[in-house]
């Protein structure tokens, strides 16, 4: 039990694994037999696990972040460790009893707080000045900013020409060409500090035989490359919200400088998606007083989970910071995030059309938005013509889902749930179609079901 009294359950943790094979590992160690010297208190759970040497594995948790800490070698986080003790305390609570954290427990965990207390601690509340506080030289960051502005500048017009030339040429070239032109136009936004072209233009580049209709599909993704350049070229002519959202796009970070927001939050949804560089895991809130969703992006270096994971389902007290820009769904987490008892009710929500309607006003403010997350209320998935869909219990309105959603096994999960009734379902609304996250049944309306 931790702090607050409120236990994960087995479901919540095995939905902080990082893989599927984490996950089994882990479930093997969600018994007694491994383990010993275990206890519990102050919003932690801690003990040793036997392995396969002579010294056992220190394993400690700090549900209220939650973060982890292990003496295993694994990289993965958590870890097969870390996910038995949890799973052993959700499915056996007498296992573990509240006590004294053992000294290495208890040195970490102190850390931890500490660190937790300096960072909300207001500058000059008794906190010694760092180096970077008193030698910052607010002159050379003007001057480097003009510099990377200048550079990213130069990269916008070079590709401005390059997408000039394809368009020339016809589009038909682009097939002809083959994908080298478009690595080293990306790898020149890349020297030109502007990542985020250079993203867009690998995903250009892999456009061209990608299967039928791909010429409609790099045209719209020319044209939405074209206006981020525009967009760049007169960003000190945008509105301020519209130009921060053109800088991140282009790759420039921002920090999050928005009011905190302290709420319950209840975790809708958690998912990665990698590639041969990065690993990037999304993780939607959404809060009962503010009635705000909102998303935290954690990373991870490629074949890496990234640290940050919240179990699905669970209700959690704690602040977040938003990010500058337009919708400003992206927040910053603070150091503690404690479950608490309470509804993990589903986010209120609507019919079909009010979720098109939703997406079309963020359309306005971010065109280059490939989603947005909306609640579909009272909606039955049903097999159409073209594959899987969402429609309206009136059968009014229906969305697709989208290739990837009708490929998962989640897909299967929201058809058992349904049985052909009505359900409300969680998912990330955008032009490629529909992708379900979570859903609630009216019988249990307060368990949210993953979906991925």
């Amino acid at each position: 039990m931790n702090a607050m009294g409120v236990r994960w359950t087995t479901g919540q943790v095995l939905a902080l694994a990082p893989d599927d094979a984490s996950r089994r590992a882990g479930s093997k160690l969600g018994t007694a037999g491994p383990w010993s010297g275990t206890g519990c208190g102050e919003g932690a759970v801690w003990g040793l696990c036997k392995g396969s040497g002579g010294t056992p594995y220190r394993t400690v948790v700090d549900t209220t972040g939650p973060a982890y800490a292990c003496s295993c070698p694994s990289r993965k986080f958590p870890c097969k460790h870390a996910l038995g003790l949890l799973l052993l305390q959700a499915s056996d609570p007498a296992a573990i009893a509240d006590s004294v954290a053992p000294d290495w427990a208890g040195r970490w965990l102190a850390g931890r707080r500490e660190r937790a207390d300096a960072a909300s601690r207001p500058a000059g509340a008794g906190a010694p000045a760092t180096a970077a506080t008193t030698t910052a030289d607010p002159e050379a960051a003007r001057r480097r900013a003009e510099r990377r502005a200048a550079r990213i500048t130069a990269g916008a017009r070079e590709l401005e020409q390059r997408l000039a030339d394809l368009l020339r040429g016809g589009l038909a070239t682009a097939e002809q060409s083959g994908y080298g032109l478009w690595e080293e136009t990306a790898a020149r936004m890349v020297d030109a500090q502007a990542p985020g072209l250079a993203g867009r233009v690998r995903e250009l580049g892999a456009i061209p035989g990608s299967g039928p209709g791909w010429p409609v599909r790099l045209l719209e993704e020319c044209a939405l490359t074209h206006l981020l350049d525009r967009a760049w070229l007169a960003a000190d002519r945008l509105p301020a919200d519209v130009a921060t959202t053109v800088r991140t796009r282009v790759g420039l970070t921002v920090p999050a400088d928005g009011s905190p927001v302290r709420d319950h939050w209840h975790v809708l949804a958690q998912y990665d998606t990698a590639d041969a560089r990065l690993t990037t895991r999304r993780i939607w809130l959404y809060g009962a007083a503010s009635r705000r969703t909102a998303l935290l992006l954690s990373f991870g270096a490629a074949g890496r989970a990234p640290r940050l994971a919240f179990p699905v389902g669970a209700v959690l007290d704690g602040e977040l910071t938003p990010y500058p820009g337009s919708g400003r769904l992206r927040a910053e987490p603070g150091e503690h995030f404690a479950p608490v008892a309470g509804p993990a009710a589903p986010p209120p929500g609507g019919p079909v059309g009010g979720a098109l309607d939703a997406y079309g006003r963020a359309l306005r403010d971010d065109p280059w938005l490939d989603s947005w997350p909306v609640t579909l209320r009272d909606v039955v998935p049903a097999r159409a013509e073209y594959g899987w869909q969402l429609a309206d219990a009136d059968g009014r309105e229906a969305l697709p889902l989208t290739p990837a959603a009708q490929s998962r096994p989640g897909l299967w999960r929201l058809v058992a749930l349904s049985g052909g009734a009505p359900v409300t379902v969680f998912g990330e609304c955008g032009h490629r179609g529909f992708t379900p996250l979570a859903a609630w049944s009216p019988e249990a309306p307060g368990e949210t079901v993953p979906l991925i």
